[in-house]
This record gives C-alpha cells, structure tokens and sequence, in this order.
C-alpha cells in the first residue's frame, strides 16, 4: 500500500470507489496518550475519484509534520474536503469511561457531526462497534490512507488550538507547549501546583499527584484556584 517513506495513497478509497461506495470518510484522533485535554476526532471525506494531487498528495500522518506544515494543510483540507468534522471527548469522560471508549466517543461524535451521508469509514486502528456505517479499521491507516491521514492533520491541530486556549485558564502548566502529554514541565508542574479540573485523574501519572494533594475523586477545586492565582 504505503511507500517505505509513509506516503499516504488512494489505493483503498479508490478500491471503494470503484465498488460504487462514493461517500467514504476517514477518521482519526489525537490526544490519546496525554495527561490533560481532551481526544479529538476527525472525519473527512475526500471528493469522489479525486487525484493523488495538491494538498491530497501533501498529506502525512500528522506525527510527521511540523506544526508550521499542520497548520498550512489543516486550511487547505478543509477547503477542499468534500466534508469534514470533529469530534471530542473531555478529559472527564476519559476518566469515567476510560480511553478506549472515550476515544470512540470522539469518534462517533465525529461521524455523526458530518454533513452528508456516509457509505463506508477508513479508521485508524479503532473498530466502533456502535457505529451501523460499514467500516474498515487497521494499524497505521494514517500513513496509508490519503482520507485517514487528512483526518489525523485536522484532529491535531484542532487539538492543539484547544490547549493553547487552555494555556490561558491554567497558564502554570504549560498547556500551551506540550499540549497536555507528559514532558518533564508538564510533571513538575503537576507536582508543584497538583492537577487541574482538564487533567485525567484516571491516568497513574495524575493520580499520584492527586494523591499527593491529599484530593478525592471528587476534591479537585483546590489545586485549580491555587493554579489560577499563580498563573493569574
């Protein structure tokens, strides 16, 4: 399918395509492994019998971009997506439902956001057994698949934009920079001022400093104030 260098093709949409499956969407997240923030999905379908050329033969697996280039082709999909959505799912409901299905939920809520009729979906490695769209799901779509790919640039910088703005309610994390994962910043952070109302107290990294703070499950008013008038 995929070049030794991770360019993404059409080899599969076209294969739909050609069955006569005219509406496919790519879907992928990103956020799943960080400490704060949400998962963010996206879902983006390419026009029907579109060529591999312009921003489809630009996009990568976000991963493997800088975010200068992100930024340039998340303006260029959306223009030229046939359509597109997002989809989230909070870090609390990371912690009450856990990130598998937590993940599905931005997922879902990205295929059920979209504004035409959807024949068949192209998923990076997650299968959603809620969803009664025919869909295909397997390891690193995103770097072969033009349609998951373009999803994974918009879901990361929608993300990204979002903890930017969270670096401004909570400015002693530095949100901003590492966007919620666990650098040693973000670490010391948290083991200064103790996590805030958009960390996952479900993840160990974030409970010990939970624990730390002497907070409940329920207790977690405290280190936010104390994180505001720091940063404030």
């Amino acid at each position: 399918m995929a070049t030794h260098a991770f360019v993404p093709t059409m080899d599969r949409e076209r294969t739909f395509w050609a069955s006569g499956v005219q509406s496919l969407a790519g879907i992928d997240e990103a956020g799943r492994g960080a400490l704060a923030g949400p998962v963010v999905a996206a879902a983006v379908v390419v026009p029907t019998q579109a060529s591999l050329a312009g921003v489809w033969a630009e996009v990568r697996d976000s991963k493997l971009l800088r975010a200068e280039r992100r930024e340039i082709l998340e303006t260029a999909i959306r223009q030229e997506a046939a359509a597109w959505a997002i989809g989230t799912a909070s870090a609390s409901e990371v912690d009450r439902l856990g990130i598998a299905e937590a993940t599905r939920l931005a997922m879902m809520d990205a295929v059920h956001s979209i504004s035409v009729p959807i024949q068949h979906l192209l998923i990076d490695w997650v299968k959603l057994p809620h969803v009664s769209i025919p869909q295909t799901a397997w390891p690193k779509a995103d770097r072969e698949s033009v349609s998951v790919a373009a999803a994974s640039i918009l879901a990361k910088v929608w993300r990204d934009r979002m903890l930017v703005q969270l670096d401004d309610v909570y400015p002693v994390y530095g949100f901003g920079r590492h966007k919620g994962y666990g650098t040693q910043a973000h670490r010391d952070a948290l083991a200064q001022y103790g996590p805030c109302l958009e960390h996952r107290y479900s993840f160990a990294p974030v409970a010990q400093f939970r624990d730390l703070f002497g907070m409940g499950s329920d207790d977690i008013d405290g280190p936010m104030e104390r994180a505001g008038e720091v940063g404030g």
